[in-house]
């Protein structure tokens, strides 16, 4: 008899244990709106490491600010609380509507797979350290590894190494950043103009603009083939000038030796340009500007009042766009750099703008389409830094973990592990 209840409990026991599996925890959400997630810069170093370890991840667009959702696993737990990533975990039953929610015809939402971790590699002279650029400031502080390159595995064709690539706050055209007004005496000046000229002629060119132009040429062929190509302040315009002005010379004899061609205005030819038009050079050696796309010159707002809109796209029509403005907030707070913003009257129509401060009309984040591949240019140098200027202190982003500004350039750098959709407008 004590043999039979015994038995009975432990098949009672068996049978209930049953029962409460579907409560176990098959996934984990790490969401991105403003109340509950207080790490959204670390969250997609978290998202990065699932896909590292071979894992999909559903990136849920418009749901909870960009949630992820990942397979639960006790390692990912654990790197969650390490990181200070907020997580919540849930059953299949609770996935399973959230994923009905997000599917409904009514919701302007879209679960978006993430296959694989981009390779990324990031365009930066030697020497440069971290907080010189946004871009590779926020991979050092989300724990997203990448590879920094330069113009000798650019010209080696090395680029098709990787998935993604950030081009540094570089001067494509030649002109060493039109620093030369402000700072042609300064001992960095001096020393960064003589490193580009040995570079160049190590590498075979008469020039540091024609060493530069075939850097820009090679980056072209790299997104028309199929890269994936993001940009930050100068390295914006100055690669489409560089790509325009190709077999024109642009530059003053201070920059080059000898001069420029005449009436190179003229010469110049947008065909080759990603994203800018029908713009006008700056000539002026002593002017701190490249040409008329930038609006820095003429901006008129305060910087307590200086915010720009994201826009809204569908989730379900039009994903990319959708997924490159996910954030917890529709107003991202502005920032300054050499480019600090687009004329919107010089960018191509076949190019969307993301972001843009409409009362000063300019646009801020912009992205296309070029061949196979895509680009994103987004102007300013530091999201958290308003007036970034030569010698500063470094931004320290542990007081930022939530910066709305740097959770855009993140996300570029998830877009491409995207399972592709076709756009359809």
């Amino acid at each position: 008899m004590k043999s039979y209840f015994l038995f009975r409990r432990f098949w009672l026991s068996l049978c209930f244990s049953f029962l409460i599996v579907p409560a176990f925890a098959s996934y984990v959400l790490i969401p991105m709106d403003a109340e509950s997630q207080k790490e959204h810069l670390k969250a997609y170093g978290i998202t990065y490491w699932t896909l590292n370890q071979q894992q999909k991840v559903k990136w849920l667009l418009n749901y909870r600010g960009g949630a992820f959702l990942l397979p639960d696993t006790e390692a990912l737990q654990k790197e969650c609380m390490i990181r200070g990533v907020s997580f919540e975990v849930l059953s299949d039953a609770k996935t399973e509507a959230i994923l009905a929610e997000i599917e409904s015809p009514s919701q302007n939402m879209e679960a978006i797979v993430l296959e694989k971790a981009p390779k990324i590699a990031v365009y930066t002279p030697d020497g440069s350290v971290p907080w010189d650029d946004a871009v590779t400031m926020v991979l050092e502080y989300a724990e997203i590894p990448y590879t920094k390159i330069y113009d000798r595995e650019v010209l080696a064709d090395e680029l098709v190494l990787y998935d993604w690539l950030h081009l540094h706050h570089e001067d494509f055209t030649g002109q060493y950043g039109k620093f030369y007004g402000s700072y042609r005496a300064t001992s960095w000046y001096i020393e960064e103009k003589k490193q580009a000229e040995a570079l160049a002629t190590e590498l075979g060119y008469d020039k540091v603009s024609q060493e530069k132009l075939a850097v820009a040429t090679k980056i072209s062929d790299y997104v028309i083939g199929g890269g994936f190509m993001f940009a930050m302040c100068s390295a914006t315009d100055s690669f489409d000038i560089a790509l325009s002005a190709t077999g024109v010379d642009i530059c003053e004899p201070m920059f080059d030796g000898d001069a420029s061609d005449a009436n190179y205005q003229a010469k110049i030819s947008y065909d080759r340009t990603f994203a800018f038009t029908d713009f006008t050079l700056v000539k002026n050696p002593q002017q701190y500007e490249f040409s008329s796309i930038d609006t820095t010159p003429f901006r008129r707002v305060p910087a307590d009042t200086d915010y720009f809109s994201l826009k809204e796209f569908s989730a379900k029509w039009d994903p990319v766009p959708t997924m490159l403005c996910q954030n917890h907030t529709a107003l991202v707070k502005g920032f300054m750099g050499q480019t600090t913003a687009y004329n919107p009257e010089e960018i191509k129509a076949n190019v969307l703008v993301l972001g843009e401060n409409k009362a000063n009309g300019e646009a801020r984040y912009i992205h296309g389409v070029k061949g196979k591949g895509f680009f994103t240019f987004y102007g300013g140098h530091d999201p958290e830094d308003y007036q970034h200027r030569v010698g500063d202190a470094k931004t320290e982003l542990k007081l930022h973990p939530t910066s709305p500004g740097y959770r855009l350039i993140l996300n570029n750098i998830l877009f491409p592990a995207a399972k592709k959709k076709k756009q359809k407008t």
